[in-house]
């Protein structure tokens, strides 16, 4: 079948792989339509071509944890695997982009792939030293600020170099030496933020949405401010402090509206619906 006719009615069969010169200049409206042609015919020729087509996602996907011992290949050829489950699962019924849908999932396969490794690693002291340095003059620079540090501005205060503030930062999260969502005790306005907040590096928690697949209807469930805040923390993969600085509200703000929207979400997607948080009772005035 010619390669024309497949981009103009998604609804016909692909018959082969896409030819080279074509490869280059598919557009991600093309690739969105292909997408859904696969999910309904489920064609294996159709599903290799897809898979090849968007390994330029997997590539910037991946590109975000290279700089350590891991190879960049290695981490792309994760990466397809999460690609491969994410294209086999996708229901363009769910009113879902495919790259929207298939982004998490390939998050999701390369940070299983860290911690599965990461088992039984010994991090050196002196770099255990440094994360806890890191966390310290992070906190002292976003209050100094009144914005998130980059790498660059924490390596010029602890007189180190920017590639050792990015391996602390990556052994960081890849050995769980400390739980990126435990709360620092800052006794200022900042209080509440996590160290994952605080660096600016993409948030964990979207892992727990991977087994959820397509969010649409819940996100639709949520209030409008409430789904903002989820969509730039989990999709744009911000900051608490820089969604503050983009809604103009407080972080700790932000902070309430993220929780609130999780137990919302948890509670609509989970089959036991997680107890409200009592609350205290006004006493009364006799």
């Amino acid at each position: 079948m010619a390669m024309h006719s497949v981009l103009n009615n998604p609804t016909r069969s692909y018959a082969g792989p896409l030819p080279p010169v074509l490869r280059e200049f598919i557009s991600s409206g093309e690739l969105e339509r292909l997408s859904y042609e696969y999910a309904i015919t489920r064609n294996p020729e159709l599903r290799d071509a897809l898979i090849l087509q968007h390994q330029r996602l997997v590539r910037s996907i991946a590109a975000r944890f290279a700089g350590g011992d891991e190879p960049l290949e290695d981490l792309i050829q994760v990466g397809t695997i999460g690609l491969i489950n994410a294209l086999d699962r996708y229901d363009p019924s769910q009113g879902t982009r495919f790259s929207t849908y298939a982004t998490p999932t390939i998050l999701g396969e390369i940070r299983r792939y860290f911690r599965d490794k990461a088992v039984g690693i010994k991090i050196p002291r002196w770099l255990q030293e440094l994360q806890q340095a890191i966390r310290r003059v992070a906190t002292e620079l976003t209050l100094a600020l009144g914005r998130t540090p980059t790498p660059q501005e924490m390596a010029i205060r602890l007189d180190v170099s920017e590639e050792h503030i990015l391996l602390a930062m990556e052994s960081q999260e890849v050995g769980n030496l400390l739980s990126l969502d435990t709360y620092l005790e800052t006794g200022t306005p900042t209080e509440g933020a996590s160290m994952q907040d605080i660096v600016g590096q993409p948030d964990r928690l979207l892992n727990e949405f991977e087994r959820y697949g397509d969010l649409r209807g819940a996100l639709n469930a949520l209030g409008d401010r409430e789904r903002e805040v989820i969509s730039l923390r989990f999709y744009d993969e911000l900051s608490q402090a820089k969604i503050a600085q983009r809604l103009n509200i407080s972080q700790m703000h932000v902070s309430r509206l993220q929780q609130r929207a999780l137990r919302h979400l948890k509670d609509l997607l989970s089959e036991e619906p997680v107890p409200p948080t009592p609350r205290r009772r006004p006493r009364r005035r006799v």
